[in-house]
């Protein structure tokens, strides 16, 4: 991998972490449109820590009192009904699915899981899923002739149920084009979340997810030797300048605007796909050469 290609990304990798349009995706893509090889699954886990470190640093304050509850609950009954203290028992739950399946299905998710013609369904399926959650949430937010404005759910009302729910949902972006951003939106959003939440909780329930991920391709990485280790730190480095911008654009994005653009984004992306793939310009396989 070339300096320049680490740069380019990193840069995407900033870009699409927060986004619900699907990181791993479009590193996929990105080195398919420029012949280049796969950076593969371990180089998109590695950055991802840079992102995720943008997010430590962004929600320092709530996950500093989340942290700090939680610990002092395990000793402290009467603490175990505070909310933050909850909080972290349902970021340990809702990260329980996509650990057990991100084990049980690496093979797949490095090897099959990338081919362009499953990015290309889950980027349309999964656009037309938020596009009806966003219209859900709209109509709740906005009401209408013959209906009440509803009032939609804050955190401060998520429990077991949905908590689990929010996992499941983030364990379906083990397959490239999902999103985990994208997906979690989704549930909450359907689940019947404010978007506010449904984004802040995505980013907190990421938290554990992604850094263990990236420990784990670190220590797989380390052993196998089969990442450009200068190459890789500097694209990381780069996603997390990249993505902390992102994600202070997005809180504010999302308290006004719809989910619609990202929803048009991805079928276009889709579509477009299946066309170039369908008409032999580009293999579904294309760039896989990279282990």
């Amino acid at each position: 991998m070339s300096w320049f290609e680490s740069f380019i990304l990193g840069l995407v990798q900033g870009l699409t972490e927060f986004l619900p349009i699907s990181s791993s995706a479009h590193l996929r893509l990105t080195a398919a449109f420029a012949g280049w090889n796969d950076p593969g699954a371990a180089f998109t886990a590695i950055t991802q820590i840079g992102t995720e470190t943008a997010v430590l640093i962004y929600f320092r304050k709530d996950i500093a009192r989340i942290v700090s509850a939680w610990f002092r609950s395990l000793t402290n009954k009467a603490l175990r009904s505070d909310h933050d203290a909850q909080m972290g028992w349902l970021v340990i739950i809702g990260s329980i699915p996509i650990g057990v399946l991100g084990v049980t299905f690496k093979d797949q998710i490095e090897g099959p899981f990338r081919d362009l013609r499953l990015i290309a369904t889950t980027l349309i399926v999964m656009g037309i899923v938020l596009g009806i959650a966003d219209r859900l949430a709209a109509r709740d937010e906005t009401g209408g002739k013959h209906r009440a404005i509803k009032q939609r759910k804050t955190l401060q009302e998520l429990g077991v149920r949905d908590g689990l729910i929010y996992g499941l949902c983030q364990a379906m972006a083990l397959i490239p084009g999902v999103s985990r951003s994208g997906a979690t939106i989704s549930g909450g959003l359907l689940m019947g979340y404010t978007r506010e939440a449904a984004a802040r909780y995505s980013f907190l329930l990421a938290i554990p997810a992604v850094l263990a991920s990236g420990a784990f391709e670190l220590k797989d990485a380390s052993q196998g030797g089969h990442v450009d280790w200068p190459q890789t730190a500097f694209a990381t480095v780069i996603a997390f300048a990249v993505g902390y911008a992102v994600i202070a654009w997005f809180m504010k994005f999302i308290t006004t605007k719809s989910f619609m653009p990202f929803v048009i984004y991805r079928i276009a992306l889709g579509i477009l796909l299946f066309i170039l793939v369908g008409s032999d310009a580009l293999s579904p396989h294309a760039g896989e050469s990279a282990g």
